[in-house]
């Protein structure tokens, strides 16, 4: 039988608040007055300070021991061009992911959010879109009473005031979309991260099963 999730007092871990969706994932946790504890796991400190904020600078591939949770969030990414090569990409997005979710699991976690990307699947041929798939594919199996699974197109926000550079394909996406406006479908417009955040902020504390989100249900708020 499901968990009934309790509302109150929820213990939640994030990785990867330093990025685009993950700022605007601990923003909304720090906020949400039900989120008594909020544990970050990143390379690097979020700028942010809060006194339920509790935040740790690790190593992926040897994870410390984690508090008790109820939830976790992972937005953990980066691109083959600023890992340097596949196997870098692979060893961030899929198996420090993994690994988060392993540990949060046996910390007590029973629901899972992840930020993946549009055209997801361990199929595809194109590798970075098979990497989010598996990582899918491997989070299902991990037991969570919820999972609920963000596919975004391109992301839109201020990387420049996170120390991001700004991504060439995204830069490009956007001046093309401008360009398209409302000609270019919904499902295939710029998304801004908060909406993405929002969604995982509004359906992880009660997901029960599997939801995949589209990027036109995020921007229709259609969820």
């Amino acid at each position: 039988m499901p968990h009934t999730p309790n509302l109150q007092q929820r213990r939640v871990l994030i990785a990867g608040a330093t990025g685009l969706v993950g700022r605007e994932l601990l923003d909304g946790l720090l906020a949400d007055r039900s989120v008594a504890e909020v544990h970050s796991l990143g390379r690097r400190r979020p700028a942010v300070r809060h006194p339920k904020l509790h935040a740790q600078q690790v190593d992926f591939a040897a994870l410390p021991a984690l508090p008790p949770l109820d939830e976790v969030y992972l937005a953990l990414g980066t691109t083959i061009a600023a890992a340097g090569s596949q196997a870098a990409f692979r060893a961030l997005d899929f198996e420090a992911n993994l690994a988060v979710a392993r540990a949060a699991r046996a910390a007590g976690a029973r629901r899972a959010g992840l930020v993946s990307a549009m055209g997801a699947g361990a199929t595809s041929a194109v590798f970075y879109n098979r990497v989010k798939g598996e990582l899918e594919d491997a989070l299902a199996a991990q037991g969570f009473e919820g999972l609920v699974i963000a596919r975004p197109s391109l992301l839109a926000g201020d990387r420049p005031s996170l120390g991001q550079p700004e991504r060439r394909g995204e830069r490009i996406g956007l001046a093309l979309s401008r360009a398209l406006g409302p000609l270019l479908p919904l499902a295939y417009r710029p998304i801004d991260a908060a909406r993405v955040a929002r969604a995982l902020l509004a359906l992880v504390p009660v997901a029960s099963g599997v939801k995949r989100l589209s990027s036109a249900q995020m921007q229709r708020r259609d969820y």
